[in-house]
């Protein structure tokens, strides 16, 4: 995997970069669309490229190890050939899905020890089992096996936590150097930076991953019930750390404005499940502000669902159309939603690049974060 920095804003950390894997080139800052069980909810491949402008997606390996399963995506040559997905994959190690089983989990210096969310069966995820399952698995890029610390815990907690992620870290990394990858190309890992939201602990994990020397880094636990302006203090301080000659990726955020703000910080990577999440519930992003299709008030609206157009639902259907699939439960409207709200997230991170190419990245965020918490 190559990275390579092509244009740092004046005003800020923002940068415009270029990743180049053997499954293709992704252009930064880039939204990563989360597939997590080997498919984006809603939406197909084909519309993932045509429509939205996907560069890579992400697998998630928990659930892709459960279902359907490691055997099944070796004989299929990996999730690649399984899903028919050509560009590049990221994987989450599977550590979030742990953690979010706090009743149903047990972690040790071994790893995390679980039952299943399916059919309760117990199975370990140790680094060293992770790393092999993401081998299988195939993606371009995989993280290291972490524990993710709940926002809101104490000093004393999380330096355990971080301990153990550290301890965890290293098995992963000599797990993957002994390792080849199973398919024919490339495969970098990616650490993760833990460390909640106390500085000392934060510093720690950044310098820590920071002499890792691996080929992109990663900033974990965020977004998990601490205040946004700690989460960007948090960012702030781990990208004063970590390498600017590699990727930097903020896993799971966030909001739009969330988004701009981590990429004004030196972010380069981003995913969240919220425009697919949201957009099934009927909430749109847009660049004017936020809209409940949902709302009596559409019901009579028949401009297009978004006149700026960012992909072809955008101009091809109405308000009213949208409104009327939702209130009639067709699964139409969910696909539409999904397609519109993943389209309008990369073209955000696309035109960060574009102004960052073109040196007013830092004016033309603060307008747009303006416009972005608005409700239409």
């Amino acid at each position: 995997m190559n990275f390579e920095v092509i244009q740092t804003d004046s005003r800020s950390k923002a940068r415009a970069g270029r990743i180049t894997t053997d499954h293709g080139v992704i252009e930064t800052p880039i939204f990563m669309p989360v597939g997590t069980q080997g498919a984006v909810k809603a939406v197909h491949m084909a519309e993932l490229q045509s429509e939205v402008g996907a560069q890579i997606i992400l697998g998630n390996t928990y659930h892709l190890y459960l279902r359907p399963g490691v055997d099944t995506l070796e004989r299929a040559g990996g999730l690649h050939r399984f899903n028919g997905w050509g560009g590049p994959i990221l994987t989450d190690s599977g550590g979030f899905q742990v953690f979010s089983l706090a009743d149903r989990r047990k972690l040790t210096a071994e790893g995390a020890e679980f039952r299943s969310h399916i059919d309760g069966s117990k199975h370990l995820f140790s680094p060293e089992r992770v790393m092999d399952i993401e081998r299988s698995i195939g993606a371009d890029i995989i993280m290291a096996f972490d524990e993710c610390c709940p926002g809101d815990a104490d000093h004393a907690y999380a330096e355990r936590s971080l301990k153990l992620t550290e301890q965890w870290l290293g098995r992963c990394i000599k797990r993957f150097k002994e390792t080849e990858p199973r398919y024919g190309y490339h495969q970098s890992l990616f650490p993760i930076v833990q460390g909640c939201v106390y500085p000392d602990l934060r510093t720690r994990a950044a310098e820590r991953v920071a002499e890792a020397g691996a080929e992109g880094n990663a900033i974990g636990g965020l977004s998990v019930g601490e205040p946004t302006e700690v989460m960007y203090e948090m960012i702030e301080l781990v990208n004063a750390i970590l390498p600017a000659d590699k990727p930097r990726y903020l896993m799971g955020v966030g909001t739009p404005a969330n988004i701009l703000e981590a990429i004004e910080r030196g972010v380069d990577m981003f995913d969240c499940i919220m425009p697919t999440r949201n957009g099934r519930n009927g909430q749109l992003f847009t660049a004017r502000g936020t809209m409940n299709m949902r709302n009596r008030k559409w019901a009579d609206d028949f401009s297009p669902i978004d006149p700026d157009g960012h992909c072809a639902v955008d101009l091809l259907h109405s308000r009213a159309y949208l409104h009327h699939l939702f209130r009639a439960e067709e699964l139409l409207a969910l696909q539409i939603a999904s397609i519109h709200n993943l389209a309008f997230y990369l073209w955000l991170v696309g035109e960060a690049r574009r102004h960052i190419l073109a040196g007013d990245f830092t004016t033309w965020k603060a307008g747009m974060v303006k416009q972005l918490s608005e409700r239409i």
